[in-house]
C-alpha cells in the first residue's frame, strides 16, 4: 500500500516511523514550513520533516496545502491512501479525495468527544479520567467523519498533557497500523459517529493558560497540567508574568495549618488573615511554594521565572524569588 503521509509535531513522528517499520511503502510526506525558533529564531524543520528526511522519505512543504501545482505534485506521487496525524491545516475535498483509498486521520480522543486542535489538553482540564485514541474516514467537516479504530487510555493522577501526548503518540501509532491491517485485509467497519454527543476542543493559546485564582483548587490542579509545557499556565506576579508546572493537592490536615499571620503589635499575636486567591501562604524549603485558590490551598512543584529556565520552586525559592505572603494575579 503506498501512503502519503500528512504530519507536522514530535506527536505525529511515531506514527510515521511505525508505518514505515511495518513494512508500508511512505511514497512522501506533507508537512509545514520551517519556522523561527529558539533565541535566535533560526529557522528550525518540523519534527516530521526531520524523520521523513532521516528515512530519506520525500517531503513537501506547501504554505497552505492547495492549487493545481500542489495537487499535481501530490498526483506525481501516486499515492494510494492518505494518512493524517496533526498536521495543522484543513484539508479540501479534492486534497482528500486525490488517493484512490481516501484519507484517515489518527486523533487524540474518543470521537465524538473533543473534536478540535486540542483534545488532550482538554481532556485533562474538563476532568476526564479516559481518553484515547481514534483511526477515522477524513471527510470535509471537522473531526466528523466515521470512525475505523478506537483504543482506549485511562489519564493518569497528575498527569500533564506533555506526558499524555506522548503515551497517545505512541499508541496512536500502533492504532493506526492495526487499522490499516484490518483495512487491507476487508476487516474493517466503518460506523458513524453520533454527532449529537460531539464535543468539542479548541486551540489553546497564552489567553487560555492564564490562570484565574478565584476557580477551587481541583480545578486549577487540572487546568495546569493541562497547559503543560506549551504554552504553560501562568500567572502574573509584581507585574511579571511567571509560569507554573506540576501543581499537587494539599491534604486536608496540611491546609489547616496554613495561614498568613500579620506582624504582631503591643496586643498579642494577631488572628490569621484570610488569604486572597493568588496569595502565597507558603515559600520556604519545607512546604515548597503553596499559593490559595478559590477553594484552598495549592503546591506548585516546579516554576519558570521570565527569563529563566524551567526549575523547581524550592530553587526559585532559595533564590528569594518569592515570599509567603506576596500575591500572583
Amino acid at each position: 500500500m503506498k501512503i502519503l503521509f500528512w504530519g507536522t509535531p514530535r506527536f505525529a513522528v511515531p506514527s510515521l516511523r511505525a508505518l514505515t517499520d511495518e513494512g508500508f511503502e511512505v511514497v512522501g510526506v506533507v508537512t509545514q514550513p520551517d519556522r523561527p525558533a529558539g533565541r535566535g529564531r533560526r529557522l528550525q524543520p518540523s519534527p516530521v520533516k526531520e524523520a521523513a528526511l532521516e528515512q530519506g522519505i520525500p517531503v513537501l512543504t506547501p504554505e497552505r496545502p492547495r492549487g493545481e501545482e500542489f495537487l499535481a505534485g501530490l498526483r506525481a506521487l501516486e499515492p494510494e491512501l492518505s494518512v493524517v496525524v496533526a498536521y495543522g491545516h484543513i484539508l479540501k475535498r479534492e486534497v482528500l479525495g486525490l488517493p484512490p483509498m481516501g484519507s484517515i486521520n489518527v486523533h487524540a480522543s474518543l470521537l465524538p468527544e473533543l473534536r478540535g486542535a486540542a483534545p488532550i489538553n482538554w481532556a485533562i482540564a474538563r476532568g476526564y479520567d479516559e481518553t484515547g485514541v481514534t483511526i477515522m474516514r477524513m471527510v470535509e467537516a471537522m473531526d466528523a467523519g466515521p470512525i475505523l479504530h478506537q483504543v482506549r487510555e485511562p489519564i493518569l493522577a497528575d498527569e500533564t498533557a506533555s506526558e499524555l501526548t506522548l503515551r497517545l503518540a505512541e499508541l496512536g501509532a500502533e492504532a493506526l497500523v492495526e487499522a490499516l491491517t484490518l483495512l487491507q485485509a476487508g476487516g474493517l467497519q466503518e460506523v458513524e459517529q453520533e454527532h449529537d454527543r460531539a464535543t468539542f476542543a479548541p486551540k489553546i493559546d497564552r489567553t487560555t493558560a492564564r490562570i484565574d485564582w478565584t476557580r477551587s483548587a481541583e480545578e486549577l490542579h487540572r487546568h495546569i497540567r493541562a497547559m503543560d509545557a506549551v504554552p504553560g499556565a501562568w500567572a502574573e506576579l509584581d507585574g511579571q508574568q511567571v509560569k507554573l508546572f506540576r501543581p499537587k493537592l494539599v491534604e486536608a490536615d496540611e491546609a489547616g495549618e496554613l495561614v498568613l499571620t500579620p506582624p504582631g503589635g503591643n496586643g498579642g499575636p494577631p488572628p490569621p488573615e484570610a488569604p486572597e486567591p493568588g496569595q502565597v501562604l507558603a515559600a520556604d524549603a519545607r512546604r515548597g511554594l503553596v499559593v490559595q485558590t478559590g477553594s484552598g490551598p495549592l503546591r506548585i512543584l516546579e516554576v519558570q521565572p521570565p527569563g529563566k529556565r524551567r526549575m523547581e520552586a524550592r530553587d526559585w525559592i532559595l533564590g528569594r524569588g518569592v515570599e509567603a505572603g506576596r500575591r500572583f494575579r
